[in-house]
């Protein structure tokens, strides 16, 4: 069981793994599976279960039922084997390298910076 809600266990595809993200596009979990293994973990990427649905209510008599919904994207779920990972603490503590040997910024971890810049502190980027 976690012990709050930023470091989760769940099997995935009849694997224990502490949960790195939910919910994510497939874009985003090549991502996060090339970095973390570059950094030497056994990573586990699995189709996230879909969105539960409401039943359908009941028609009235003669009552033309509504189109079925467009699909919904499938999303992704992306673990590790090793128990002991947490995302923010392995960001923050600065224990992932990009592949060019550079450390991994939480800007570089959300994708919102193509090169990680590790040279200046995330607590000076003024965002």
């Amino acid at each position: 069981m976690a012990i709050n809600q930023n470091h989760t266990v769940e099997e995935l595809n009849g694997i224990r793994c502490a949960i790195v993200e939910k919910n994510i596009s497939k874009e985003r979990a090549d991502f996060l599976k090339g970095l973390l293994e570059i950094n030497k973990y056994e990573v586990i990427v699995a189709i996230a279960a879909p969105p539960k649905t409401a039943p359908a209510k009941p028609l009235a008599e003669g009552a033309v039922p509504p189109p079925p919904p467009p699909p919904a994207p499938e999303k992704f779920t992306i673990g590790v084997t090793d128990f002991s990972f947490n995302a923010i603490n392995a960001v923050y503590s600065r224990l992932l390298h990009t592949g060019d040997g550079h450390i991994v910024t939480a800007a570089y971890w959300q994708e919102k910076e193509k090169i990680s810049n590790d040279e200046v502190p995330y607590y000076e980027i003024k965002a």
